[in-house]
């Protein structure tokens, strides 16, 4: 019987992914469905991402009319998280957040945010384009109507992102329990 080795090639790996925050801004607040759990499962991801050292990018679109990122995560992100204010709805194309996915030196990463349909979409399929792995954390991303959440997840999947929920991120790239990450982390998911 051969030995089983390794970790299956599609399971996040903590040091290898990032996360980006797509536009979750007091703006959205009254008009997006569910947007306490948007934020609730983003909050979840950006503290844990944190714990775990990952790189955390969060866009704002148009800040002057959106407003600035909801204080609920704003007070979740890690120190030194850069908010990078943008026009384009694809975070990619807008040049200091090209710069700062370069920088990083990473190929893979969990979107999450505002609205499925056009901005975290738009963002998911320019990321494919350019060669990275994408996946979409379903439970933390918002549209105004389910129909168009559902429209803007299905396309993303279509293209070859992958599902993920932000639980699931978090502890694949765990991977197993004992440490002081996962007993901050599971303290997060009550």
């Amino acid at each position: 019987m051969a030995e089983l080795t390794g970790r299956h090639p599609d399971l996040l790996r903590r040091g290898e992914v990032g996360l980006i925050v797509v536009d979750v801004q007091e703006g959205f607040r009254p008009v997006i469905d569910r947007f306490d759990e948007v934020v609730r499962h983003c909050g979840l991801l950006v503290e844990g991402f944190g714990l775990l050292g990952a790189p955390v990018l969060v866009s704002e679109q148009y800040p002057k009319g959106l407003g600035a990122t909801v204080p609920e995560l704003e007070s979740r992100l890690p120190d030194g998280t850069p908010r990078i204010a943008k026009t384009r709805f694809s975070c990619i194309g807008v040049d200091e957040f090209d710069a700062t996915v370069a920088a990083t030196g990473l190929r893979r990463w969990v979107v999450c945010g505002i609205e499925a349909h056009v901005c975290v979409h738009q963002t998911v399929h320019d990321l494919l384009a350019h060669g990275h792995e994408v996946s979409v954390a379903t439970d933390a991303i918002g549209a105004r109507v389910e129909p168009n959440r559902q429209l803007g997840l299905g396309r993303c999947r279509e293209a070859g992102a992958r599902a993920t929920g932000a639980e699931m991120a978090l502890f694949e790239m765990l991977e197993g329990a004992g440490t002081d990450a996962f007993k901050a982390i599971s303290r997060m998911v009550k």
